[in-house]
């Protein structure tokens, strides 16, 4: 099976989605209003390595939204389930909703996986830095959640900052 596969120096694709209270986003006027953006995906809402990537995220929020950087999280689950997530974690970001998967192909992060045995389809946990000209300036495919942010950190020049801000 052939998958999209982003690279640095790349645009991004322009997509619109739906967030988790129902209003829809689009990642070019997000991109137009000035700041960069960082669209981390991840397989399922409430899980033990998705909840500490995101909790990460929500920790080093603010460092990251003074520096100029927006961060939306992707998954395929709904919107309520986005909802509760967001509640019961106290995230200060939005989540994407990409129940159809659209999202996840069009960057590469939908792929053929296998486990016990199985082979399905699922996320790759993935990361994608992107500047407000919309290009990437940074993706990895199957990134760790216990490291990303960091990483990402230190890829924008903040890493003095990590986890300095909890909220």
């Amino acid at each position: 099976m052939e998958y999209t596969e982003l690279v640095k120096g790349m645009k991004a694709p322009d997509f619109e989605a739906e967030i988790s209270d129902g209003s829809k986003i689009r990642l070019s006027e997000i991109l137009a209003n000035g700041n960069g953006v960082i669209l981390y995906f991840y397989p399922r809402d409430n899980t033990p390595g998705c909840t500490y990537q995101s909790c990460d995220f929500r920790n080093n929020f603010k460092i990251f939204q003074e520096n100029g950087w927006d961060v939306f999280g992707v998954s395929s689950d709904s919107a309520n389930s986005h909802e509760k997530f967001i509640q019961k974690h106290n995230l200060p970001f939005d989540l994407i909703v990409d129940e159809d998967s659209r999202l996840h192909e069009k960057f590469g992060t939908w792929r053929e996986k296998k486990f016990r045995g199985n082979t399905y389809m699922g996320t790759l946990r993935s990361t994608f830095v992107i500047d407000t000209e919309g290009s990437i300036i940074w993706v990895k495919y199957g990134v760790k959640a216990k490291n990303n942010v960091e990483e990402i950190m230190q890829i924008l020049g903040l890493e003095g900052f990590y986890g300095q801000e909890e909220t």
